[in-house]
């Protein structure tokens, strides 16, 4: 191909992905350094006057309310990447098993769970804000009282609002575990199961030694979207706690949200806005370095 018609081609597919491209610059790009520029400012809603300065960062990093939310969050992340990633993997491996063994009601199954996945975040949280209610209109609270045992005070009590928090996070955030490691499951050449039975492996041992390598490039991927996803979360938890009891689990992006809305200081919550974006690229940095060591070892 002459360079003409090299150049032809590209300019084609440049006016194919010029909408796209205009789309991101747009609403991500130009955004997401407007963000940046007001975090290195005094910029607040009610006051049209700012100046450029750290004193949003240092303000930030004095706070102890920050402090708390920067501890609270690594811990809402971690417990979601603990829980959500293997109890996916075990639905994964149900609704596979089910599948291959012509299991009534295993569409359903998977129907029940992707219908988890897409319920939107506020709608979880009204859910589980209808469930672990210490109000008489509490769902759990109220079976719990037919016991003849006390109400558990979930959305009260720091400890418990903080477990009720991951708890309705796990339940959205493990179907799409499951719908990727299920998708992964199809991809292993079932001759490989076959010639492990054949050589005596037992179940313990395929899940092992071709199951998990077979899927750990799914589970990579899986870990990065998940820790990205938890890291973002609010809607959710600004619908089923807002924060409370008294901050408990006012994570990052509800700290954020609090300090432009509320307290109306943009420079401050535009600050944490992008410490939270460090922190996340941070992250799936360390993880591909991690993956990628673990793949040199491995050849």
């Amino acid at each position: 191909m002459t360079r003409i018609g090299a150049a032809k081609e590209f300019g084609s597919r440049l006016a194919w992905l010029a909408p796209a491209i205009a789309f991101l610059a747009l609403f991500m790009v130009l955004p997401l350094f407007d963000v940046v520029r007001l975090s290195f400012t005094t910029a607040s809603i009610i006051e049209p006057e700012y100046s450029y300065t750290l004193s949003s960062y240092a303000k930030v990093f004095g706070d102890k309310d920050f402090l708390w939310s920067l501890s609270i969050t690594f811990i809402f992340v971690a417990a979601n990447c603990a829980l959500q990633i293997p109890l996916g993997l075990l639905i994964a491996l149900a609704v596979h098993a089910g599948r291959d063994r012509n299991v009534y009601g295993s569409i359903l199954a998977r129907t029940a769970i992707l219908t988890a996945w897409i319920i939107p975040g506020v709608l979880v949280g009204i859910l589980w804000k209808t469930l672990l209610s210490s109000a008489s209109s509490g769902i759990i609270n109220h079976f719990i009282q037919s016991l003849g045992m006390e109400r558990i005070p979930f959305l009260l009590d720091p400890l418990y609002a903080v477990i009720s928090i991951i708890g309705a996070n796990v339940w959205g955030g493990a179907a799409f575990c499951m719908i990727l490691q299920y998708a992964g499951l199809q991809r292993i050449p079932a001759e490989l199961y076959e010639v492990s039975r054949v050589d005596g492996a037992r179940a313990w041992q395929q899940f092992l030694h071709i199951t998990l390598p077979q899927l750990k490039p799914i589970l990579f991927i899986n870990l990065v979207l998940i820790t990205i996803s938890s890291f973002n979360t609010f809607d959710m938890i600004a619908t089923l706690t807002s924060g409370g009891p008294a901050g408990t689990t006012e994570v990052l992006t509800l700290a954020a949200y609090i300090q432009v809305f509320t307290y109306w200081n943009m420079g401050r919550g535009s600050a944490i806005a992008v410490l939270l974006l460090t922190i996340t690229v941070v992250m799936t940095v360390v993880y591909y370095k991690l993956f990628q060591l673990d793949e040199d070892i491995a050849e």
